[in-house]
């Protein structure tokens, strides 16, 4: 359901950002979406949220946003009301305790029972089913009991239909599209999940699909509906997309993952924006090597020698924009901040010789000439931002700046021009009033100096994708009727066939055709050994050919490779929140009022206890206090450490999909792991095909099991389609195929019934197992063999056994992840003495076999049920359900075919090493943001207060404000500092 209220208090789209998160981060919202301009907010939630809810969240933040009814027409909810015969009832009492329990249920909005008709009238906000109010009253003493009353009221469950729709890419789709269905005439409500790109209709009649495939279509056609289970493969793209040239977005990430087209400043912290790196190759050009001036897009001759043009890489972009223009600005103020130091500095000489050329108070005027360009195009940018932060209430680094620089610079140009204003105090001996250009000027520059440091050590943190970019090549040998031509990336085509030599680099996805070679693939994978590939091998862009040469197909361009896709996850993974975040973010709300108040206290009591002269000592140690404080330290602590780990991550093909998994993963306590395919090599290869039956051969069984099989895509189905091929089996036609999830396959051959799987099926089908078999097969389990059975028409008539090798990297994999307290638990759908070999020889405690998906998806609750957090890694198909459920989904990807999106993180080589990786990875960061926050913390916490003059009682040491902003300017690029710590720390 989807309300729209009004917000008040909003007044820059940093307002906006911080409210949207609010309202998301409230208990049953689904997405919350706010408009500045209309100042409203558009709310989807599971279940209906009081308004006072969103209020409480928003008065928590500070109360400085309010939330109301946007129109009353809009928050009536569009409840069904249902009625239902109630018997057992006997007296008013009775009915009194059935409408209570009866509006207790979950998503019941109101619930009524009249005792003489016997009847219970429903509202509900979504379609309850009714064995849910049937447990409610059996769970009571089973005393009363609740039917339907009138089929003709009740929306029967034939009339809710699943779709699957592709095309969807954002949650602004998923809006889109259900709104489009939910306008379908005869349509009563349409929910999309984006995640499993499903929608679920529910109709008053029934609809047929080319209904909705029209709606769709004539909205644009970006969307497409199709039966569940029957998505669409991916439309084939002739011509790459751009990928783009980079975009903007804030370091401390203000506003969740929003970027900006063009560079600017943060609105909400006021701290530059960051350019993320462009997915786009940068392109080849060609040039004269006698005539340079001569730059051509293609190869070719040089117009004015006739010379070969010889290729030349692109430059990479600007990283950013405004740095040349930070580091002119600089030494600007550094020409124009050094003379005015000077100046100020020569009192401390005896006999002044500059006293000589011109009073003090002609100096003075110099000193203020000197300061204005510094201050009013050097730095002015930051009294910009200071300003729009105290205008928005997004209090940050540049306010303090700001006040300090600012009142320090106002206060000297009104004592130079109007000193018979200013107390005696803060004169001198001579009556010129102490005027503080040189504090102002120096400091701001420090502060400059520190934002140039600050975006040099920025570009450090994106080292890994700068380095993955880098594997990207910029041309290729595309071979065209047996003649090769060099082309840029750009051109190539699906389908095209590109010539690999030795040493190159591999351009695009695809498929070796001819030839064989070795490929480095340790940019990708983290694996140092080179892989051997032939012929029908798959081959990822940006790894390196060894030194033979092969042809192959290109399969997957532009943004559609394995390395954009790695680039364009790190981007938006850097950019994530980490939960650990949300306490910094707490702390940094409150701390800038806290250190305004600390100045206005430092200025108090100086001018009561301190000195003469006590109002300059006070305003001096005032200023200092504003200038050291560092909220952004604080703000920088997490994101910094984020984005250098991610990018460790994907240099060691780990590939982490947010910074709340990496944390996850930090915490996890169990990990769940598939057998096939995760701790096995998933190849599986048949071992012997054998008849229980006196009119069935073993040549028989094998030809109804290979037959069957054609129409699965199990890796067990595959290896006995393939056992069958090499024992030259004449393939029989099957039809009405079905798949019996965890249990094998079913299908009709030769008019007979012909079932294959595990023991589960043959009960379903009931085909006996003969006991003389039994202890043969215990034998063969044992031996970690899987066995499948096959029956026709009821009847067992062979078996087939199939192995496959464990992992050579799973065992050391697994005692590697116990040693960092990790307890792994291996659930196979396999057979339980199978699981049980397998189990004995990796060394694991804990395990089950014949579990169906069903079951791994209860085992995850149980465990987190218990209080722990789990972790779940699997193929991301039949272990769907609970790869979705775990805390942590870890997705076992093999090069191209990597489902990036399905899992938390997905591991691209594919084995349980990747895991030990993940956990260490996340260690290792957690460890460091911890450390980041620490040092943040305790630099504030000391130095607040030696600004403001605690040690000066003591051992008479008072911190310039100078000094201050040098150590404010320092701290924050010592917190980047320490982050980068992370991309020379041990995850292997």
């Amino acid at each position: 359901m989807t309300h729209t209220y009004k917000i008040s208090g909003m007044t820059c789209d940093g307002c906006r950002g911080h409210v949207e998160q609010l309202l998301s981060d409230v208990e049953g919202v689904k997405s919350a979406s706010v408009d500045l301009e209309q100042a409203e907010a558009t709310i989807e939630m599971t279940t209906h949220i009081p308004i006072e809810e969103f209020q409480k969240a928003l008065q928590a933040d500070g109360d400085r946003y309010s939330i109301e009814v946007e129109d009353d027409s809009k928050q009536d909810l569009e409840l069904m009301t249902h009625t239902y015969h109630v018997s057992g009832m006997t007296c008013n009492g009775c009915r009194g305790h059935v409408e209570q329990l009866l509006s207790d249920v979950e998503g019941v909005e109101h619930a009524s029972v009249d005792l003489e008709q016997a009847e219970a009238t429903i509202e509900m906000t979504t379609h309850i089913p009714i064995e849910t109010f049937q447990k409610a009253l059996q769970a009571d003493g089973d005393k009363y009991s609740i039917e339907v009353e009138d089929n003709s009221k009740q929306d029967s469950d034939g009339m809710t239909q699943k779709f699957h729709v592709a095309g969807m890419t954002c949650n602004g789709c998923r809006g889109h599209v259900e709104q489009l269905l939910s306008d379908v005439e005869g349509v009563e409500s349409a929910s999309v999940d984006l995640d499993n790109a499903e929608a679920t209709i529910r109709m008053t009649t029934h609809l047929p699909i080319e209904t909705f495939q029209k709606v769709l279509q004539a909205d644009g056609d970006t969307y497409t509906i199709h039966p569940l289970g029957q998505a669409p493969k991916p439309k084939p793209k002739q011509t790459p997309k751009d990928m783009g040239a980079g975009t903007y977005y804030c370091p401390m990430n203000c506003e969740g993952d929003k970027t900006y087209d063009t560079f600017g400043d943060c609105p909400v912290c006021g701290m530059d924006l960051v350019k993320e790196q462009g997915l786009k190759p940068s392109a080849t050009t060609y040039t004269c090597p006698m005539h340079p001036e001569i730059v051509e897009d293609e190869p070719g001759d040089c117009p004015i020698c006739g010379m070969d043009l010889i290729a030349v890489a692109g430059e990479e972009a600007d990283e950013d924009p405004s740095y040349k223009k930070l580091l002119n600005k600089f030494w600007l103020a550094v020409g124009f901040t050094v003379p005015i130091f000077i100046i100020a500095m020569s009192e401390m000489i005896p006999n002044n010789p500059l006293y000589n050329l011109m009073p003090l108070n002609y100096w003075n005027y110099v000193q203020f000439a000197l300061s204005i360009p510094v201050v009013f195009y050097a730095t002015w940018m930051f009294f910009e931002r200071a300003y729009r932060s105290i205008k928005t209430w997004n209090l940050n680094m540049f306010t303090l700046i700001g006040i300090g620089a600012g009142v320090a610079w106002l206060f000297s140009v009104f004592g130079l021009l109007f000193p018979e204003g200013i107390p005696d105090q803060f004169k001198t001996a001579s009556g010129t009033v102490h005027v503080y250009f040189e504090a102002t000027t120096v400091i701001l520059t420090l502060v400059l100096m520190g934002q140039i440091l600050e975006a040099r050590a920025h570009k450090r943190t994106n080292d890994a994708v700068k380095e993955l970019l880098k594997l990207a090549p910029n041309s290729a040998v595309r071979v065209v009727d047996g003649v090769e031509e060099n082309v840029s990336i750009d051109a190539i085509q699906l389908g095209d066939i590109l010539r690999v030599k030795p040493g190159d680099k591999i351009p695009v996805d695809g498929a070796i055709t001819e030839g064989e070679s070795t490929i480095d693939e340790s940019m990708i994978t983290g694996e140092p050994i080179p892989m051997t590939k032939t012929e029908g091998d798959q081959v990822t862009s940006g790894t390196i050919n060894g030194k033979q040469s092969f042809l192959m197909k290109a399969e997957k361009i532009g943004e559609d490779t394995l390395l954009s896709q790695i680039v364009d996850m790190v981007n938006k993974a850097s950019r994530s929140q980490a939960p650990i975040q949300k306490l910094a973010d707490r702390i940094s709300g409150y701390f800038v009022p806290i250190v305004v108040g600390i100045s206005i206290l430092t200025f108090v009591l100086w001018v009561i206890f301190g000195p003469e002269p006590k109002y300059a000592f006070a305003f001096v140690n005032a200023i200092a206090v504003l200038i050291i404080a560092c909220p952004c330290a604080l703000g920088l602590a997490t994101p910094m450490s984020v984005m250098v780990g991610v990018g460790k991550g994907a240099q060691n093909g780990v590939l982490i999909k947010n910074a709340e998994a990496l944390e996850r993963m930090h915490q996890v306590e169990v990990l769940i792991v598939d057998k096939t395919g995760t701790i096995t090599e998933g190849k599986p290869s048949v071992q012997q095909v054998k008849s229980v039956s006196e009119d069935f051969t073993d040549a028989q069984v094998l030809q109804y099991i290979s037959s069957l099989n054609t129409q699965s895509e199990h890796p067990l189905a595959e290896a006995t389609v393939e056992y069958g091929k090499a024992q030259h089996v004449t393939f029989l036609k099957s039809s009405k195929f079905n798949s019996v999830s965890g249990q094998g396959v079913e299908g009709i051959i030769e008019h007979n019934k012909v079932a294959l799987g595990n023991e589960l099926l043959m009960e379903r089908v009931q085909a006996k197992l003969p006991s003389a078999i039994q202890s043969e097969l215990l034998a063969l389990q044992q031996q970690g063999q899987t066995v499948s059975f096959l029956a026709v028409n009821g009847d067992l008539k062979g078996y087939i056994t199939i192995a496959d090798k464990i992992k050579a990297s799973s065992k050391k994999a697994i005692h590697e992840l116990q040693a960092l307290g990790i307890d792994v638990m291996m659930l196979s759908g396999d057979h339980e003495t199978t699981a049980s070999a397998v189990a004995k020889e990796l060394g694991l405690e804990h395990y089950k076999g014949g579990m169906l998906p069903q079951d791994k998806l209860s085992e995850v609750e149980a465990l987190q049920k218990a209080g722990k957090v789990v972790a779940m890694a699997g193929d991301g198909v039949n272990d769907a359900p609970a790869l979705a459920k775990s805390d942590v989904g870890i997705a076992m990807g093999t090069g191209t075919d990597v489902a990036i999106e399905s899992a938390a993180i997905t591991l691209v080589k594919g084995d349980l090493h990747g895991i030990v990786k993940a956990k260490k990875l996340s260690n290792n960061v957690m460890r460091n943001i911890k450390q980041n926050l620490f040092f943040a913390l305790i630099y504030n916490s000391v130095g607040v207060p030696i600004a403001a003059g605690v040690l000066y009682p003591f051992f008479g040491i008072l911190l310039s404000p100078m000094i201050a902003a040098l150590a404010m300017s320092f701290s924050s690029v010592s917190v980047i500092a320490n982050a980068l710590r992370l991309k020379s720390s041990k995850i292997n």
